[in-house]
């Protein structure tokens, strides 16, 4: 029989979750705190542009909803940089033909609810997870009329880094780990709208990056033409979002740190001190599971910062793993579950410390010429010998196969052989000599 099924969360995880569960047979609700957001205006400045990519993109073609997905997605095909000097240049991601996919969060969160509710799940909103009775398989849910009380044979947390399903887990756990991190660092959403007859006003198919060191600006291009750009910034400090506290200062410090961006940015006082500026926090935490009935999944079970552009591609991976695990335990929950976790919280913690890492190189190397030659020296190495050499990018991003595990252990040997090729005595001259490339293979070896 399959299993009456709670999801709490409609975000993206909890959306794809469902639709993976349905398809199966299962029987879904789902309860989400907030207000249907197709029917609700989403407030502004909360939503960083998500970059979907190979990961994201398996489980999503693997329930049949990836050509649905791809009417909402632009291709971004590289890293275009905008230095302080005022001259620019394009690095590409991975191979010929590799990008990943610029997505509204908002647009493509409607879209799964809508597929979700067309898969057979009842989603429900407004209400908000109260508490969970784990020996009676009860969830607690209290919307503006009433207290529901909801039974489960299944259940699952999806409810995002400051999730209620989590903490009623944790809370009532006697060996619970958990740990929150927060960087120094907020970040604030800012706006450069289409110009006329909706035309891209910087090059459409691509991330753009202002590396200033310590702090960053990001855009990332939408449907409509216009971009989504967000700022990471300090909280503290000078400069900082408490330094700029006036209109006049804020126009002053754009114009001298991101000059060729402020002319495209005709609302950026208001957007600047319109819209919020939200924190960033890493969270790790175990057990994921309980019994053979209940599981954090995505964000609740992992949230992290979103330097890597992988938070939203983990969680749809949660989900595919998930699935994977149903078919080789043939529904035998407990092991399914078990596994799950003994599969994914190492991924989830290397991840999060691979997006940690990926802070620093967007916001300061990108811009450092011996960064440059660095990792023009490590995608000739890698075209030449692609079965010795995948780049730590290439391997997050473009190869679900690789598990982040791995690609943070591999990532590590990669960065200390091309530390010591960096440290050659005129490697800029010298880099494409047989001697280097003997040097990696050793090393390799």
């Amino acid at each position: 029989m399959k299993k009456d099924t709670v999801i709490i969360g409609a975000g993206l995880v909890g959306s794809l979750l469902s639709i993976y569960l349905s398809k199966r047979g299962y029987n879904v609700k789902i309860y989400e705190r907030r207000a249907d957001m197709r029917k609700e205006k989403i407030a502004a400045g909360r939503s960083i542009n998500l970059a979907l990519s190979d990961r994201g993109i398996k489980a999503l073609e693997e329930v049949g909803i990836m050509e649905e997905i791809k009417k909402i997605a632009i291709p971004m095909h590289g890293r275009y940089i905008h230095n302080a000097d005022g001259s620019t240049a394009y690095q590409p991601y991975g191979n010929d033909g590799q990008f990943i996919n610029s997505v509204s969060r908002g647009e493509l969160n409607k879209m799964l609810m809508d597929l979700a509710e067309k898969n057979g799940a009842e989603i429900f909103f407004n209400e908000r997870c109260d508490a969970i009775d784990w020996k009676k398989k009860t969830v607690h849910f209290e919307n503006a009329e009433e207290l529901t009380t909801i039974h489960y044979q299944l259940a699952f947390g999806s409810d995002g880094a400051y999730s209620a399903a989590r903490l009623t887990h944790q809370l009532q756990h006697d060996r619970f780990q958990y740990q929150q991190y927060y960087i120094d660092f907020g970040y604030k959403e800012l706006n450069i709208p289409a110009g006329s007859n909706g035309a891209f006003m910087m090059e459409k198919n691509a991330l753009h990056i202002w590396p200033r060191g310590n702090y960053m600006l990001i855009a990332l291009p939408n449907m409509d033409g216009s971009f989504t750009c967000t700022l990471f910034f300090p909280f503290e400090g000078d400069p900082s979002f408490a330094s700029l506290d006036t209109k006049e200062k804020v126009r002053s410090f754009f114009e001298k740190t991101f000059a060729d961006a402020v002319p495209l940015m005709p609302t950026l006082e208001d957007d600047f001190f319109n819209n919020p500026t939200s924190s960033l926090v890493t969270v790790k935490c175990f057990p994921w599971v309980r019994n053979d009935d209940f599981a954090l999944i995505g964000d609740a079970a992992h949230a992290i910062v979103p330097f890597f552009g992988q938070g939203m591609n983990c969680g749809f991976e949660d989900c595919r793993v998930l699935n994977e695990l149903i078919d080789k335990h043939n529904e035998d929950w407990h092991l399914i579950l078990q596994e799950y976790q003994n599969l994914r919280k190492p991924d989830a913690d290397a991840i999060a410390e691979l997006a940690l890492n990926n802070f620093v190189e967007m916001r300061d190397k990108v811009g450092d010429p011996k960064f440059l030659l660095q990792k023009k020296i490590e995608t000739a190495f890698s075209k030449k010998y692609p079965g010795k050499w995948i780049p730590a990018y290439s391997q997050v991003t473009f190869s679900p196969q690789i598990r982040y595990s791995d690609a943070l252990k591999n990532s590590a040997k990669q960065e200390n052989i091309m530390q010591e090729v960096m440290a050659l005595p005129g490697i800029e001259n010298i880099w494409q000599d047989e001697v280097v490339e003997k040097m990696i293979l050793e090393k390799l070896h």
